[in-house]
């Protein structure tokens, strides 16, 4: 199904039961964060939220619109995201036509191929003009922009779609960048170095020339997404929207900027960046959990909004795992997967787990075939694209089925060689990885967990046995170690055993320290890897120790071995030497806001 508008989706959503409309009044600041996000960690992502009554506004706010893998494939008018994936992989491999009658086979697809590309519509089509304002008609105030968690420096715009075009105009450039409001006509403009839109800005910046920009806000679904994806340089995401709900995009002028915009949408904001200013921005709670540090970033600058007449705000929160970018980003891992392939055949599929936010850990299995290949591709995959930013790399084999994570954990803990298998590098990370010693530049680990073939150390031989010996105690180790503060053993019979335990860490390289007192001690040889967490963590809470341990480790520097066993160093890492970054702190929201929601909890739902 193709959907013109959000408006259009939204019905789709009430129509399927996966719409609660919350009549309640709420407050933009914090409370319908908190609801967001404990609805957004139900079971498969709860429902999708639209919030009639909103302090300080007459628009209602819609929240969680993606988040769920059955809203997901709705959004994009397929009953799972794999159709989108096999229509690429169509297109991939259509050979060039050869004979008339190679010719007329393709006419279907060339036909199907003209809808994809954006249209251009006039301003009676554009429901988005409905409403203009502009001079000191523009106030963002009448906007109920949200502030997500306590520590952020205030309300942020969190699902813009930015369009803007290069210095020469010959590209565009769609892209997701959060924005915090300044003032009613100002916000910031934040775009990763690495991202289209801040090549763009450089180069307007080069030339001392003023950057048009407009932002939409609530695009129809197929553009929300298509926003989001990873494109190569130069594609238009417009164009990659089209394919997917096989009907053009319809366009519109700006107003008051060169640009065009989606003509459906809810809200357009018009204006320019002026390169030689910039402005503090952040601090802001960021998709890895943690509040993402502040920095100088541009400035956009508002000439004009437009809106449709009683218009609904889009929004979404981000923070510690799983939210509903979790479903944007395993729509972009299937969508995205045959182009991959067209680089690296070998590739069967991938998984990307919500604990790894992204960037942190991929699994990928391939078709093995000679030695080192694993390596091989890890490399590859480090110099390609987003992939780039990629911390950890596990390659298992085609016959393992990278979304069966309990089978990927045998593997780690039976059939991998702790010192032979563990490959490690070292490459640009995204701006939100605060574990490394230094911003945007850090370690990389890549495990093989593909099964040894001629050529490689380990064929025809054996894994070493299951350890042996007495497991020690939890209350044995937390007696002799007085500074942690809990322990767990995970009690089952593979070849590695692993002890997470928690530290009440008080100075710099206090997580080092312990670890080398624990393996030093051969009471506690049974326990293969030890995993060292900071205290307040709940070591019975797998998932977030796996986030936790995804997030805040530097391979290369907190990975510690002692002969055949390993141990890792999860603490942050505040004042110790070497470490030039700023830990930030996690993402909590107060127990004032908490208290506020769960006494509103009965009435919401």
């Amino acid at each position: 199904m193709t959907y013109h508008s959000l408006r259009e989706f939204i019905e789709r959503l009430e129509f399927d039961n996966e719409l609660v409309r919350i009549k309640e009044r709420v407050s933009p600041l914090l409370e319908i964060a908190e609801i967001t996000d404990r609805v957004s960690k139900q079971p498969g992502g709860g429902k999708a939220l639209l919030f009639e009554n909103v302090e300080g506004s007459s628009m209602p706010v819609l929240i969680n619109a993606f988040g769920s893998t059955k809203r997901m494939n709705a959004a994009l008018g397929v009953h799972n995201i794999e159709k989108i994936a096999r229509d690429i992989d169509k297109y991939l491999k259509v050979a060039p036509p050869t004979t008339l009658m190679d010719k007329v086979k393709l006419l279907p697809m060339l036909l199907e191929a003209a809808a994809f590309p954006p249209k251009m519509v006039s301003e009676k089509q554009a429901p988005c003009q409905e409403v203009v304002l502009t001079g000191d008609d523009v106030d963002l105030g009448e906007i109920p922009v949200l502030q997500c968690w306590p520590d952020d420096a205030g309300r942020f715009i969190t699902f813009p779609i930015v369009v803007n075009r290069s210095a020469d105009r010959k590209l565009r450039n769609v892209g997701l960048y959060r924005m915090q409001i300044y003032d009613k006509k100002t916000t910031g403009m934040h775009w990763h170095i690495h991202k289209d839109g801040a090549h763009f800005f450089h180069d307007y910046r080069k030339q001392n020339k003023i950057m048009d920009c407009a932002v939409a806000i609530g695009a129809d679904p197929t553009v929300c997404y298509s926003a989001s994806a990873p494109l190569p340089y130069g594609i238009d995401e417009f164009l990659l929207a089209g394919f997917i709900r096989k009907t053009p995009v319809p366009l519109v002028k700006c107003k008051t900027v060169d640009l065009e915009v989606p003509a459906t949408a809810e809200i357009i904001l018009e204006g320019f960046i002026d390169p030689s200013e910039m402005r503090l921005e952040g601090p802001f709670g960021d998709h890895t959990g943690y509040y993402s540090q502040d920095g100088d970033y541009p400035v956009f600058h508002i000439t004009a909004i437009t809106h449709r007449r009683n218009p609904i705000y889009l929004t979404t929160i981000v923070g510690k795992p799983p939210q509903e970018d979790f479903y944007l980003g395993r729509a972009t891992e299937r969508i995205f997967l045959p182009l991959m392939r067209t680089q690296l055949p070998e590739i069967i599929d991938m998984d990307m787990p919500a604990e790894g936010v992204f960037h942190n850990l991929v699994i990928v299995s391939i078709d093995k075939r000679f030695p080192m290949q694993a390596r091989r591709l890890m490399n590859a995959l480090w110099g390609m694209g987003q992939m780039s930013f990629v911390k950890t790399i596990i390659v298992v084999d085609q016959s393992i089925d990278v979304h069966d994570h309990g089978k990927i954990i045998d593997l780690l803990l039976n059939r991998v060689d702790l010192k032979r298998d563990l490959f490690y590098s070292e490459g640009i990370l995204d701006v939100l990885n605060h574990a490394s010693d230094r911003a945007l530049y850090g370690s990389k680990l890549g495990i093989d967990a593909t099964d040894k073939i001629e050529g490689e150390e380990g064929f025809d031989s054996e894994p070493d046995p299951t350890v042996t010996g007495v497991l020690p105690t939890p209350k044995a180790i937390l007696e002799n170690f007085t500074e942690l503060i809990s322990c767990k053993i995970i009690e089952r019979e593979d070849r590695q055993r692993v002890a997470f335990a928690t530290l009440d860490k008080k100075c710099p390289h206090q997580g080092r320290g312990v670890i080398e007192k624990f393996m030093s001690n051969r009471e506690y040889s049974s326990i293969t890897v030890l995993i060292i967490l900071e205290g307040h963590e709940d070591v019975n809470d797998i998932s977030t120790v796996l986030w936790k341990l995804l997030n805040n480790i530097d391979p290369k520097r907190d990975i510690h071995y002692f002969e055949n066993r390993l141990a890792i160093d999860v603490t942050r890492k505040t004042g110790e030497q070497g470490f030039l970054q700023d830990w930030p702190d996690e993402i909590k929201m107060s127990d004032e806001i908490k208290k506020k929601v769960n006494e509103k909890w009965k009435k919401l739902f």
